[in-house]
């Protein structure tokens, strides 16, 4: 067993790290503050092979593995939780099941742009009532001849607002429950009926825009289809295991955040004439969050070489989902209390790191549902 990573590895690892420390991480508050899309980002990290680095190179990704994704994911979310969110769509939510299911024709045309950071993409699955349930979704697809028709709302959309495409789970039938999904590739700037509803004020991730979808008798040729009818559920749930493994690289990089800003205030606050990083109060706080982040980071890195392996990673992702976003929480929470007052002021980081942090906890499945999941993996249900 080698924990090192690979020469290659390492190499975007840093790459990253520097365009965050440089690029991202300067404008973070502002773009915090103005809820302003980070388009110019978006788009140099595309170059760099960020925004697809799982992808092949000939559908203009990386061509990189998994484990790569997420310690490059990792150190953009250290820099902002809300490019790091962007990052993790295009590539898993949106890149994965184009990627895994489409076509060699849907792949050039549909997943080319998106993974070579040229235009967002977005995946859109939870509905009003169809949160946790998502095979009780209502959307609904009907074909007819050649083209989908498509009428329903998708809430929560991350990406929504600005994305390019979409993949769109929808029922031909509801009455058949979860055999009725299928998953629809569309173009969200040239399907007539289509229109973004709400876009949602948030707590944090204040960047990354989350927007209602509304299809109102939207024609989306049949040709876009993803796989054959009645296989959507099953790419469904394969594509958000990938996500989950997207999120807790998110989340990891948040804790790192709040860690690091803990520690560089924890050397420089001084109480009682000594820097309050003196103080074993303090110190057990920061041995903690950065034992914790460690094991979060390494079931990541499992998780990942997992999928890169072909391996069934479902319960693997499921967990280093959780436990890195609940991880992440409880170091951003400790990261205010070491920074005490000023930790409640906007002027400062920390406050930011525990309103990014939350959401993770929720979106890609509730961190409930993920031990679901694991659950029932361990003791054999299903």
């Amino acid at each position: 067993m080698n924990f090192a990573p690979t020469e290659e590895q390492q190499m975007v690892r840093d790459m990253a790290r520097r365009f965050a420390e440089t690029e991202i991480k300067p404008v973070a508050a502002e773009l915090d503050r103005t809820h302003r899309h980070p388009e110019e980002i978006c788009r140099k990290l595309g170059e760099m092979g960020i925004m697809g680095v799982a992808v092949p190179a000939e559908y203009g990704g990386a061509g990189m593995d998994n484990v790569t994704y997420v310690m490059a994911l990792i150190e953009i979310s250290r820099a902002c939780a809300s490019c790091g969110v962007i990052v993790s769509v295009n590539n898993s939510l949106y890149g994965y099941p184009v990627k895994m299911f489409g076509t060699d024709e849907q792949k050039k045309k549909f997943l080319t742009p998106v993974a070579s950071g040229q235009v967002e993409g977005c995946y859109a699955l939870t509905e009003a009532n169809a949160g946790s349930d998502a095979a009780s979704l209502r959307c609904r697809a009907e074909l007819k001849g050649d083209r989908y028709i498509v009428n329903g709302a998708k809430t929560f959309i991350t990406n929504g607002n600005v994305a390019r495409y979409c993949v769109l789970a929808a029922t031909t039938d509801p009455s058949q429950g979860y055999k009725g999904i299928i998953n629809l590739i569309v173009d969200l700037k040239e399907t007539p009926g289509f229109h973004v509803g709400k876009v949602e004020e948030k707590m944090g991730i204040l960047a990354s825009g989350t927007a209602e979808l509304v299809f109102e008798d939207a024609e989306v040729p049949a040709a876009n289809l993803l796989g054959k009818p009645g296989q959507g559920f099953r790419q469904m749930l394969s594509g958000l295991d990938a996500g989950r493994i997207g999120i807790g690289a998110q989340a990891c990089g948040i804790g790192r955040a709040a860690l690091e800003d803990a520690i560089e205030y924890a050397k420089q606050r001084v109480q009682f004439g000594k820097p309050i990083g003196s103080f074993q109060a303090i110190q057990f706080k920061i041995a903690d969050m950065a034992t914790e982040l460690d094991a979060a980071e390494l079931m990541l890195l499992r998780a990942a070489w997992l999928e890169d392996q072909g391996k069934d990673f479902e319960k693997e992702a499921a967990m280093s989902k959780y436990y890195a976003s609940d991880v992440a929480m409880k170091a951003a929470i400790e990261c205010v209390q070491i920074f005490g007052g000023y930790g409640y002021i906007r002027e400062y980081p920390a406050e930011r790191h525990m309103r990014d942090a939350k959401i993770c906890q929720i979106y890609e499945g509730t961190n409930e549902i993920q031990r679901v999941v694991v659950a029932r993996k361990v003791i054999g249900l299903r």
